[in-house]
This record gives C-alpha cells, sequence and structure tokens, in this order.
C-alpha cells in the first residue's frame, strides 16, 4: 500500500453487515502492534517550523450534522423527511437503489451496507477505486456491476434518471450542487456540504438519509479509536508530517483543512509551517521543494504521473536534499484513498499508512 523513499520508489458533519465489518477490520487490523489507546490530554508545544495538533472542536473539520440538519426519525423508520445543504427532502422507504454523485459518498455509503447503482468518478481515475474494492471484498461482484453517470464535474442526468434510483446523493460543493432542482425532479436527492474536510459530517448526514445513524456511529468509533492508539504512540514528540499531491498540472501540499489534513489531527500528528494553513491545499512549483519537507513526507502520483511535475521533482536533488528524504521517510502512498476520496475506508487505510511514524 505504500514504498517508502530508498526502498521501493515509484518514479502518484447523526448516529452504524459486512460492510461494517470490513471497516471494523481495518480500523483493527491497521492498527500498529504497542501502539497506546490513551490519547495525549494535550499536545505538546510545536517548535517554530511546526503547528500541533489541536482538539477536535478546535480544528477546522466539522463532525457533528449542522443544527436543523438531519432527521428526527428513528433508525429504519420511513417515511423520514431529511434537512440538508439542499433543502429537506422526504425518503419514503429504505434506499436500495441510491446514485452517488460525489466519489466519497461512495466510500461512505458502501459502509453503511448498500452498494450503490451508479456512481460519478473522476477523471483519470476508475470509477471504483482500488481501495473500496479491497476494504469490501464481499462487494466485489456488485462493485463491478455500478454504472457510470459520467464524472463529478460531469454528470450525466439521462442516465442517472435511467437507473431510477430511489435516492440521490451529491455535494453543494460540487457539479451535483448546481443540478439539485434537476436531480430532486429524478429522485429524493439529499446534499452533503462536500470538501473532504466535512467527512464526518458528511458521513452522519448520509447516515441520517439511509436510516443507519447507529452503524455510521460504530464506523466513526473505530475510527477514533484507530486514531488515539497514533495520538498515544506519538504523545510526547509528536513528528511532522507533510502531504503533497502530484497531479496533471499542479503540484500541491495540503493544509489543515482538508481531509488528510483531519485525519492527521485527529492521530495528533504536527505539521510544517508551510502547510499550516486553513485551506484544502496550496499549490506549490517545482522550486518550491522546501515546502515540501517535514519529518515525514507522504506523497502520491495521480496516474502514471507523465503529465505531472513528479519525475523532475522526485529525481532532482532538491527532492534529495530534503531532511524527510535524507533520512528514508518519503513515503509514497495511495492517490485516490488519501486526495480523492473522503470517507471511513480511506481515512482507515490513511491512518494505517500513518502509523509508521508512530513506529521509529
Amino acid at each position: 500500500m505504500v514504498t517508502v523513499e530508498g526502498e521501493h520508489m515509484p518514479a502518484g458533519p447523526r448516529r452504524l453487515g459486512a460492510a461494517a465489518a470490513a471497516i471494523a477490520l481495518l480500523s483493527g487490523c491497521g492498527a500498529a502492534e504497542g501502539l497506546s489507546a490513551a490519547a495525549p490530554d494535550a499536545s505538546p508545544a510545536p517548535d517554530a517550523g511546526t503547528c500541533a495538533a489541536v482538539p477536535a472542536a478546535q480544528a477546522p473539520a466539522p463532525t457533528s450534522v449542522p443544527a436543523g440538519m438531519g432527521t428526527t426519525a428513528e433508525d429504519g423508520e420511513f417515511p423520514r423527511e431529511v434537512a440538508h445543504f439542499g433543502g429537506t427532502s422526504t425518503i419514503d422507504h429504505r434506499p436500495e437503489r441510491i446514485v452517488v454523485v460525489a466519489t466519497g459518498q461512495l466510500d461512505g455509503v458502501l459502509s453503511l451496507g448498500t452498494v450503490p447503482v451508479g456512481a460519478a468518478g473522476v477523471p483519470g481515475a476508475g470509477l471504483v477505486p482500488g481501495y473500496v474494492t479491497h476494504a469490501f471484498p464481499d462487494d466485489a461482484d456488485a462493485l463491478a456491476g455500478i454504472a457510470s453517470v459520467g464524472t463529478r464535474e460531469d454528470l450525466n442526468i439521462e442516465r442517472i434518471a435511467d437507473l431510477d434510483p430511489d435516492l440521490v446523493l451529491a455535494n453543494e460543493a460540487g457539479a451535483g450542487g448546481g443540478l439539485y432542482g434537476q436531480l430532486a425532479e429524478i429522485a429524493p436527492t439529499v446534499l452533503t456540504e462536500g470538501n473532504g474536510v466535512n467527512w464526518q459530517q458528511d458521513f452522519r448526514l448520509v447516515a441520517a438519509a439511509l436510516g443507519e445513524t447507529d452503524r455510521a456511529e460504530e464506523v466513526l468509533a473505530g475510527y477514533r479509536a484507530h486514531a488515539a492508539r497514533i495520538a498515544g504512540a506519538v504523545a510526547d514528540a509528536p513528528p511532522s508530517v507533510s502531504m503533497v499531491r502530484f497531479s496533471a498540472g499542479r503540484t500541491r501540499v495540503w493544509g489543515l483543512a482538508s481531509f488528510t489534513g483531519s485525519v492527521a489531527n485527529d492521530a495528533g500528528l504536527a505539521r510544517p509551517r508551510p502547510q499550516c494553513v486553513e485551506d484544502t491545499s496550496v499549490d506549490v512549483s517545482a522550486e518550491d521543494v522546501d515546502r515540501m519537507d517535514g519529518d515525514w513526507i507522504f506523497y502520491s502520483v495521480q496516474g502514471g504521473g507523465a503529465e505531472t511535475d513528479a519525475g523532475t521533482v522526485l529525481d532532482g536533488s532538491l527532492w534529495d536534499g530534503l531532511a524527510a528524504v535524507r533520512a528514508g521517510r518519503a513515503v509514497a502512498v495511495e492517490d485516490d484513498p488519501w486526495f480523492l476520496n473522503a470517507g471511513p475506508a480511506a481515512a482507515e487505510l490513511v491512518l494505517t499508512d500513518l502509523e509508521r511514524v508512530a513506529e521509529e
């Protein structure tokens, strides 16, 4: 799942089966042996070049459904009204034919025990990311049968209608937000906020729509326990973790207000000062390689990397001079869970990758 520089370097905001078991397995088996289950009460003062993790209440990542949203219905009770970022939708029965038009929602719906009939993809990536197939092996055949409804930037409304869905899930922040009226004419449509940093809030809102809030809380409890084990193991001296993504035409470092930034914070890890920004990411040039450094670097290259700066940077002397690279702490990670999808299974995989910082 990960490779380390010098070993196998490549030249990429209510309450939860088989899917729950998959998440539990990821949480349990992914934890490094010997990690403490106790998280630190307070983060140690960071050095001048880093910013420390903060308590969840102070972090930019919301974890609860916003006031006035969600549902008052009990799990399994239908019809139900669900208030969301696009308004209020009535869902007559437990959804069985769901279309997801935001990447992280595929992960979320599977974690709640349902395989959607349709999904939107991301240009340059598979419709069903490899990490999803690995996280939900019992659903492999059904996953292979998911129909494409275009990409998250270019939805095919006719194809969505042809699938005769009983629920559409979309993000306010994506193309689905602008097409909410059209989608709602096809089926009840629930809009989550979108943007990876909101993944826990949005997962809870999806659970409210599906009537699976208890199941969602079980999944999130497993995630929190996994993160706490890492936080406990590094409590005395939390290392800083840098996050870098090479994609077509852009090289970015990931900020605090991002999916992976929120996961690192939950794990009690510090961030390098250039990445201590409340933004999803910051673009950097091939000459700004020093902004990528930290005690550890976790980086991905989208696709084959041909249209990225990865080759120039990773083969360059500036990269080789970074402290993390010299120490053998530059780790290549899977692009889909780290930077394209924001859901419970992806979060578990990111935590598993981050465990190595607690093992030294």
